[in-house]
């Protein structure tokens, strides 16, 4: 596994660890116990996992999410620690960080910031640009649903386009909190809004993500 995804898995498994099975997260109608079984079958049940984004297989990931959700909470923790089978394609390293380094990044502040006494997470410059140029890239489909046009902007003055539309409105903050907003975290980023009040608004509550 290579250094950003293996960081940020250890920290997520960390996390859930102390939280324990039932703690609040960000995804809505998951708990803690949810959000583990989640990342145990995208990484070990491959024939399941595609229900993620394709409707036909919805009812193996659900077999799939509540077999793994009745396992015991520090089986599902030692199996997020431990890392994918070796046959799996997450085991291979450049896969692991391409889809895992924010997949873990977003699913840890699920944990941290559904707590109320959470405080902001300092993220280290390299690891900082690692998810702006993850976030470059995934912009587009992300920010499909926009229902108005969508610009991200770092504090150096980068940007990348979302959603191309009008009004719009452009979203400034570290890649983190850029990120965790355009994964449909718009609540619990911090982030600034500027422009139309009607369009800030109609932003905030649409369906971001993938």
């Amino acid at each position: 596994m290579s250094t950003h995804a293996k960081r940020e898995r250890l920290l997520l498994a960390d996390l859930l660890e102390a939280a324990g099975p039932t703690a609040p997260t960000l995804c809505e109608g998951w708990l803690t116990r949810d959000l583990a079984a989640h990342v145990v079958v995208r990484e070990r049940r491959p024939d399941a996992a595609g229900g993620l984004l394709l409707g036909v297989l919805k009812e193996r990931l659900d077999r799939a999410m509540a077999e793994y959700t009745a396992k015991p909470y520090e089986e599902l923790i030692q199996l997020i620690r431990t890392g994918p089978p070796k046959l799996s394609v997450y085991a291979l390293k450049q896969i692991d960080e391409a889809a895992n380094a924010v997949e873990f990044y977003v699913h840890a502040e699920d944990v941290r910031r559904a707590q109320p006494d959470w405080a902001p997470r300092g993220l280290d410059p390299v690891f900082s640009d690692a998810l702006w140029a993850r976030l470059e890239k995934l912009a587009r489909l992300t920010g499909r649903r926009s229902p108005v046009g969508l610009v991200l902007r770092r504090p150096n003055g980068q940007t990348a386009v979302a959603h191309k539309g009008t009004p719009v409105v452009t979203v400034t903050g570290e890649p983190g909190e850029l990120t965790l907003f355009c994964f449909g975290r718009q609540s619990a980023a911090e982030v600034s809004l500027d422009g139309e009040k009607e369009a800030v608004a109609r932003l905030t509550t649409a369906q971001l993500g993938i």
